[in-house]
């Protein structure tokens, strides 16, 4: 069986949580790593997703380290479909009016 591993990196501009993870992990950077199979049998290549880890460093007493998180692929949108809401509305509330456009 052949395997290929994939690797891209995802930010989330705000704290965030994984279902099945326990508390909020910090904003920032993460690196996915994504595994993927080859299909046999078929008269053209295709690879079809086995696994999708999210990359978490430690903190506190465990920083220096990193763990391999298992995430679906839809838990990993939602999560970061939240994050850009979050960004938005933050974004948009942080918008002032001059004081001509307060009508007050």
């Amino acid at each position: 069986m052949t395997m290929r591993s994939t690797r891209s990196t995802v930010t989330f501009s705000n704290p965030f949580t994984l279902p099945g993870y326990p508390g909020d992990l910090p904003a920032g950077e993460y690196e996915v790593l994504v595994e993927e199979e080859l299909l046999q049998g078929l008269s053209f290549e295709a690879y079809r997703r086995t696994a999708t880890y999210l990359t978490v460093r430690g903190r506190g007493r465990h920083a220096g380290r990193s763990e391999l998180r298992a995430i679906s692929d839809s838990d990993l949108s939602e999560a970061l479909s939240r994050d850009q809401a979050a960004t938005e509305t933050i974004n948009h509330s942080d918008a002032a009016l001059s004081p001509q456009e307060d009508g007050t």
